[in-house]
């Protein structure tokens, strides 16, 4: 009986040594591209954070978890990932696009804290499941017993920029 072409040794086989392969590398620029134009549920979203050796901006495609109201991003591939890294130098200011931008700030979240949004992840994004080794029904205590290896961040939105106040003209009769 012929494999489905993404089983969870595949999509793990995609990220040797927590990176991408080519392969990972091509789908992540397509699916960055699908989820910032907002093709997909609002939970999947381009993240766009300055690199932190390029200065130039990175985007990731994501998808996020919702929890107590509020919306998260996890790494599946743990502490040494590149968005976790950029998004540490960037001091947590980043964009998160989905139809359009939003300026946010990702604050990340305690060890402590991190257990149950893990377990919400899992549910929440699929493809994050291979690369977790707790199953998305497991008991709190066993996403607490990882939680140190994978980091959780919570989105922040920033306010809009109020508008600039009207210049009045110069050289004109007031």
């Amino acid at each position: 009986m012929m494999s489905m072409p993404w089983s969870a040794a595949r999509l793990r086989a995609m990220y040797p040594g927590g990176r991408g392969s080519p392969a990972a590398r091509r789908m992540a620029r397509w699916w960055a591209a699908a989820f910032a134009r907002g093709l997909a549920p609002r939970r999947w979203v381009t993240l766009e954070v300055t690199g932190r050796r390029s200065g130039r901006p990175v985007r990731f495609p994501l998808g996020m978890a919702d929890w107590q109201g509020d919306w998260y991003l996890a790494s599946m591939l743990g502490e040494d990932c590149n968005w976790v890294r950029n998004v540490r130098a960037a001091g947590g200011e980043a964009t998160i696009r989905h139809g359009r931008a939003v300026a946010c700030r990702l604050a990340e979240v305690p060890v402590g804290d991190r257990a149950p949004i893990l377990r919400r992840y899992l549910q929440a994004v699929p493809g994050a499941r291979p690369h977790i080794p707790v199953d998305r029904r497991a008991p709190l205590a066993d996403f607490a017993a990882i939680a140190s290896r994978y980091p959780v961040f919570q989105v922040i939105r920033r306010p809009a920029a109020p508008a600039a106040p009207a210049v009045p003209a110069v050289g004109g009769t007031p």
